[in-house]
């Protein structure tokens, strides 16, 4: 979720969402966890959002972890004062979080502020690191919220929610929503409370008052005005804290007939022949093939045959799949004539195609399936690759409307799937491109090629 808004302002009062209040009916939050691991983007982050909590299950005797992303080093972007916010920061919660709970343990992972995205592959590796010595069905999860607005927010809040076992309670915890967002305007289907004992309010409001570099100026002079400035601070103050659940991985929307229609109405309805950025994405998938020739070629998803006619002319036989009937019949068309190709009408989720093939392509499909369709098709494509094969994987990585997931976790899932590492891995803003192989054949064209030995 991407949300514009400037904490400058006053943002939404807090009289307004008092009056509302939203979490009023909403379910409680157990305190029937064994372990509490809470994560932070900044430093915080945890004391504004979850305070109550780590107080609350500190009280209780509940072992308390915090893992701060990154050390707010960029909270005064315009500030004129030479002044080390990193170092200040990290002292400033190390002793706040001695106010909520004196036995938690707090580590830091230092990445760049505002550049969690950037740094998404170290963040998934200590929080897949952490998770994977936790027993997770005893284990609450707290992060900052996947919705809150705030970049960093964001990616930790996906990154950890992903990365979760399946048995593992997750819940994220807003902090900017109470300025950006409205009463009128939040669902609370997903929403759990916690309302605090007057002791762990004490404590919050303590532990608050430890982050001065925020609540205060750095200076007199502009750019080092408060981060937190007082009416921001009044949606901390109440009794209440609310954490938001993880929807269910929807289903996908885009059926077969949501296909057929998108074609019938538009005979290239994603412009595949017309859009430069199409063809040049074909281009590059095209030229991240290890292999000059192939066998037996297996598309999912073939479309319009756009893509196929370029394989046709690497391969031996190209099988082609796709869940439309009006794509195949435009796939005949352009393929007409063309050798060693094999047009299919399936759903690959339900059908698959006999024999095995030396490589398969999974291009811009994948984020249509559910996680569980996409394991299964992963499945099939691990019992029919040959022992030299290879897997394809190119998705774009923007929203897309009927989707079951993105395409980014759709490459996170397949890296965790693969047992070897890709052997070419291609990102830019637009799409994810990677090529996996079972064997390390493929790994240098130069050597299978026999230009070194």
């Amino acid at each position: 979720m991407s949300v514009v808004f400037d904490h400058r302002q006053p943002g939404t009062s807090e009289d307004e969402w008092a009056d509302a209040a939203p979490w009023r009916a909403v379910p409680d939050l157990p305190l029937d966890m064994r372990r509490l691991i809470v994560f932070a983007a900044h430093p915080d982050d945890e004391t504004l959002g979850a305070g109550g909590l780590i107080a609350a299950a500190s009280a209780r005797g509940i072992p308390v972890s915090l893992v701060v992303a990154t050390d707010g080093e960029a909270s005064h972007p315009d500030s004129p004062t030479q002044r080390d916010l990193r170092s200040e920061r990290r002292h400033e919660v190390v002793d706040a979080v001695a106010r909520l709970g004196p036995r938690c343990a707090v580590s830091f992972l230092g990445l760049p502020d505002g550049g969690l995205r950037e740094a998404a592959d170290d963040v998934r590796r200590h929080v897949r690191a952490l998770f994977d010595a936790e027993d997770p069905a005893t284990t609450l999860v707290a992060t900052t919220w996947w919705g809150d607005g705030h970049r960093d927010h964001r990616v930790l809040g996906e990154i950890v929610r992903e990365e979760a076992a399946k048995d593992m309670e997750v819940v994220g915890y807003p902090v900017w929503l109470w300025h950006w967002g409205r009463p009128d305007d939040v669902d609370v289907a997903d929403w759990c409370a916690l309302r605090l004992a007057p002791a762990d309010r004490t404590r919050k409001a303590a532990a608050l008052r430890r982050y001065p570099s925020q609540t205060g100026p750095l200076s007199a002079v502009p750019g080092d005005e408060p981060i937190l400035h007082p009416a921001m601070l009044r949606h901390f103050a109440r009794d209440t804290e609310v954490f938001i659940r993880p929807r269910p991985t929807p289903s996908s929307a885009a059926t077969p007939e949501w296909f057929d229609d998108r074609y019938a109405r538009r005979p290239d309805p994603w412009e595949v022949d017309t859009r430069w950025y199409e063809r040049r994405k074909r281009d590059i998938l095209m030229a991240s093939l290890p292999r000059e020739r192939h066998r037996r070629v297996l598309e999912l998803g073939c479309g319009t045959g756009a893509l196929t006619a370029d394989l046709a002319r690497r391969a031996d036989e190209v099988v082609a799949v796709d869940v439309s009937a009006h794509a195949l019949e435009a796939s005949r068309q352009r393929l007409a004539g063309t050798p060693g190709v094999h047009l299919v009408h399936a759903d690959a989720r339900d059908d698959w195609p006999t024999g095995t093939f030396d490589a398969v392509i999974l291009s811009e499909v994948g984020y249509y399936w559910t996680e569980a369709e996409l394991d299964r098709v992963l499945d099939r494509i691990d019992a029919c690759s040959t022992d030299d094969g290879i897997l394809v994987a190119c998705h774009w990585r923007h929203p897309i409307p009927n989707a079951a997931q993105s395409g980014d976790a759709v490459h996170r899932r397949l890296v965790r799937r693969r047992l070897s590492r890709p052997l070419v891995h291609h990102i830019e803003e637009d799409f994810v491109l990677d090529v996996f192989a079972r064997t390390p054949l493929a790994a240098s064209v130069a050597r299978e090629t026999g230009v070194i030995s």
